[in-house]
């Protein structure tokens, strides 16, 4: 049986891989490593079906369930052979095929005559401030980062700051181009 690949199944999986360990964990590791600006665990709901998934799949297996004092019981999970393997084929495939992704800001940009130029100004105004600040806000990280982990843990971090750049540099373009009147439209909503 086969589950569906998504950036949560593939990083809750590597995380067992590396050792047997509960959700809670898996959430809190992914947070405290900083992981979630890639991995969407905002929704505590959506690590355990994401974990029920690869239960079913056979990918991980419980390892033991216990119960402390006081405390909720914790179900431990560890890797099948099946999931280390599908990991490692996860991995390969998402590093070499480009996936056919749907973000927001494309579609915005699909549609901008819905908004007059003077609006889409505005609005790309806003975005260049609140892509800098997290221009500013990578920098500070990846330098501080760097301190104490080896370049491998902050490639992520890297190829986010190169794609914020390059949106950056963009929008600055696009509003200058509406600002110096090289891209204009007939209003008509």
């Amino acid at each position: 049986m086969s589950t569906r690949r998504s950036p949560l199944a593939m990083a809750l999986l590597s995380l067992v891989c590396e050792e047997p360990m509960h959700a809670y964990r898996m959430q809190q590791l992914i947070k405290e490593r900083h992981k979630d600006d890639v991995v969407n665990v905002a929704q505590r709901n959506s690590v355990y079906q994401t974990i029920d998934r690869l239960l079913r799949a056979e990918l991980i297996a419980v390892r033991e369930t216990s119960r402390e004092e006081n405390r909720p019981e914790r179900t431990v999970y560890e890797p099948t052979e099946a999931g280390r393997e599908t990991l490692r084929q996860w991995m390969r495939t998402m590093l070499s095929t480009p996936a056919r992704e749907f973000p927001e800001f494309p579609a915005a940009l699909a549609f901008l005559v819905v908004l007059t130029p003077g609006e889409v100004a505005a609005a790309l105004e806003e975005r260049v401030a609140s892509l800098e600040a997290r221009l500013s806000e990578l920098d500070t990280d990846l330098v501080e980062s760097a301190k104490f982990l080896p370049r491998i843990f902050l490639v992520e971090s890297e190829y986010e700051r190169a794609v914020v750049m390059a949106e950056l540099n963009y929008v600055r373009g696009l509003a200058d181009d509406l600002r110096a009147g090289r891209l204009d439209w007939d209003y008509r909503l």
